[in-house]
C-alpha cells in the first residue's frame, strides 16, 4: 500500500522515551498510511536494540524503519530522514511526544483539502514529570515547547510558527530548502534556531503555515528540565543562536540594534517585576542578550 505520510523521528540517548512513542503509534486512526522512520543521531545507549524490538513486536501494525546518522546534530538527522522519506507528506515527531488518535488524520486531511499549504503544525499539551513550578508563567511555555493558539483553524500569526515536536509538510517544500546543519541541538547542547530559520524561508516565499488545534501531541518534560537554571540556560543558547545564524555584516548590525533595543526593553521590566515567574522571565531574556553579545564577539574575533 502507498504510504501518504512520512512520520520522522529524531532520537539521541533516549530509548525508554522512544520505546513510549513507537509503541504508541499503534493506535493512531490510519496508521496504516504512514511510514515511521527513526534516525538514530549517534546515540550511545540501547537506541538500535530498542527500535528492532519495536519494530518485531509492532510488525503487521507499524511500518518502521531505523536509520542512523552519524553526524551529530538534529538538522542533520532530520535531512537524512527526509532522504530515507517516501511519502508527499513528511512529519516530524519528538521521541518524547505521543499524539492524538486522529493526528494523521488531522494532517493529511488538511493537506488534502488545500492544496496551497506547504506546512501544519497543532497544539503541544506538556506532561509533566513533577508538578508544575509555581514559577513557570505563560510567557515561559514557548521554551518548553508548550503551545496552544486556541480551537480556530487558521494561518499562523507572523511572528509564530510550528514546533520541531509537531510539525509536518509537503515533501516538495524540501526541494527547496533542508534544515541548516550549523543550527539546531548536537549532543546535549541547546542551540536552536533551525526551525525559525526555515520557517522564515518558507513565509518570505508566501507559503501557506496552517495551525491546526486538532494536529495534537503530549510531550514529556523531564523533572531536569524544570529548574530556573535548565530554563535560563535555554534563553542564553537561544541567544547564542540568533548570533550565529546572523551571517552578513548587514545582519549583525541589524541584530546588534535590536538586542539593545531588548535590553532597554528588559530594563524596565526589572524595575517592574514583581511575581517570582515575572522576575525568571527577566533573567532569562538577560540570558539571552548575554548569549547574544558573547557569540557576536566569538564571530568577530575569527
Amino acid at each position: 500500500m502507498l504510504k501518504q505520510l512520512s512520520i520522522v523521528i529524531c532520537t539521541y540517548n533516549r530509548a525508554p522515551l522512544l520505546e513510549r512513542t513507537l509503541l504508541a503509534l499503534r493506535e493512531l486512526k490510519r496508521i496504516e498510511e504512514a511510514e515511521v522512520i527513526v534516525v538514530d543521531n549517534n546515540s550511545s545507549d540501547d537506541t538500535a536494540v530498542v527500535v528492532r524490538s519495536c519494530i518485531e513486536r509492532c510488525r503487521g501494525q507499524l511500518d518502521i524503519q531505523y536509520v542512523l546518522e552519524r553526524k551529530q546534530g538534529l538538522s542533520a538527522a532530520r535531512n537524512t530522514g527526509i532522504k530515507a522519506a517516501c511519502s508527499g507528506i513528511i512529519a516530524f515527531l519528538d521521541d518524547d511526544a505521543i499524539p492524538v488518535h486522529g493526528w494523521i488524520h488531522a494532517i493529511l486531511e488538511a493537506f488534502e483539502q488545500d492544496p496551497r499549504t506547504a506546512a501544519v503544525g497543532g497544539i503541544v499539551y506538556p506532561n509533566f514529570e513533577t508538578e508544575r513550578p509555581s514559577w513557570l508563567i505563560k510567557p515561559l511555555e514557548l521554551p518548553y515547547t508548550i503551545v496552544n493558539l486556541g480551537s480556530e483553524v487558521r494561518p499562523y500569526p507572523k511572528k509564530l510558527y510550528p514546533v520541531g515536536a509537531n510539525m509536518a509538510f509537503r515533501s516538495t517544500v524540501f526541494e527547496r530548502f533542508s534544515f541548516p546543519e550549523e543550527l539546531g541541538r548536537k549532543g546535549e547542547s541547546l542551540t536552536s534556531g533551525e526551525e525559525s530559520w526555515l520557517f522564515d524561508r518558507l513565509k518570505k516565499q508566501r507559503m501557506l503555515i496552517t495551525y491546526l488545534p486538532s494536529m495534537t501531541v503530549h510531550h514529556f518534560i523531564s523533572r531536569e528540565r524544570l529548574t530556573k537554571e535548565w530554563i535560563a540556560k535555554r534563553y542564553y543558547y537561544q541567544g547564542l543562536s540568533y548570533a550565529f545564524a546572523s551571517r552578513t555584516t548587514a545582519a549583525k548590525l541589524k541584530l546588534v540594534l535590536l538586542t539593545c533595543m531588548k535590553a532597554v526593553y528588559v530594563f524596565g521590566e526589572l524595575l517592574l517585576s514583581r511575581s517570582e515567574g515575572s522576575r525568571l522571565l527577566v533573567q532569562c531574556r538577560r540570558e539571552s542578550i548575554r548569549g547574544t553579545f558573547s557569540n557576536l564577539k566569538f564571530i568577530n574575533r575569527s
